[in-house]
């Protein structure tokens, strides 16, 4: 594997006397679009709450780029490279589409004057949203509240970029629109971790999946292979096909 931007060693992570995570390692190449697959409950969401820091591993380390950021704050890691996008994109509605972008690039990365507004409008370009840069986020449809999302994180100039079921809820046109952005992100070395239901969607971008199953890795490799895997097969559906 080419140099590693992503190491993820041993993670655990409880909530009470539920274990959520058991053991969890994978190592994500720079420039890599991996995919994260698994039923519902497999921690695939609390992976990413664990590597962007909005939660805290019980074991384990997480290494960014090489640096150990097992134990810091997401500002800290954004500034460091890491970007995320959440399900549920929440705007803030009063703000212009700009604005909301230009929150990512200040409160997040920590930029500043012209480097911030440069990442802003970078960020919204790269989404597909520039165009829209003066509209009221409050009036966008949900296409555009997930690009928003995505030009909100990309405002951070990440070169990890996580990404929490963002086709959720579109239809097949609207899903293939918010592809290609991905797509084009990827091409221009961005490094991607994707967490989705809609296996279709990562399987036209992700040359690798990982499949969550009971808290653990129960698959990493090619997606075909992946999908192949009479054990997948069994966790999503008790033995039927995907």
């Amino acid at each position: 594997m080419n140099q590693a931007a992503l190491e993820v060693t041993d993670v655990a992570k409880s909530y009470g006397s539920l274990a959520v995570l058991t053991s969890v390692s994978l190592e994500v190449a720079v420039g890599e679009t991996v995919g994260i697959v698994g039923p519902n409950g497999a921690g695939k969401t609390t992976l990413l709450d664990l590597l962007s820091g909005t939660s805290w591993c019980d074991q384990g380390s997480i290494r960014l780029n090489g640096q150990d950021v097992t134990r810091l704050p997401p500002p800290l890691r954004a500034r460091r490279g890491l970007g995320r996008t959440f399900q549920v994109p929440r705007p803030l509605g009063d703000l212009t589409v700009f604005e909301n972008a230009l929150v990512g690039a200040t409160r997040a990365a920590g930029l500043r004057g012209r480097a911030a507004y440069a990442a802003a409008y970078q960020g919204l370009d790269q989404a597909g949203m520039a165009s829209q840069a003066n509209a009221k986020a409050g009036s966008l449809r949900l296409l555009d509240r997930k690009r928003l999302e995505l030009a909100r994180a990309l405002a951070m100039r990440p070169q990890v970029l996580l990404l929490d079921e963002i086709a959720g809820g579109l239809s097949d046109p609207e899903t293939e629109v918010l592809i290609e952005a991905i797509r084009a992100v990827n091409a221009g070395g961005t490094t991607i971790v994707w967490v989705e239901h809609v296996i279709r969607v990562l399987t036209a971008i992700a040359t690798r999946l990982v499949c969550l199953a009971d808290g653990r890795v129960l698959a990493d490799g090619p997606p075909a292979e992946v999908l192949a895997s009479v054990e997948v097969r069994a966790a999503f559906l008790g033995g039927g096909v995907l």
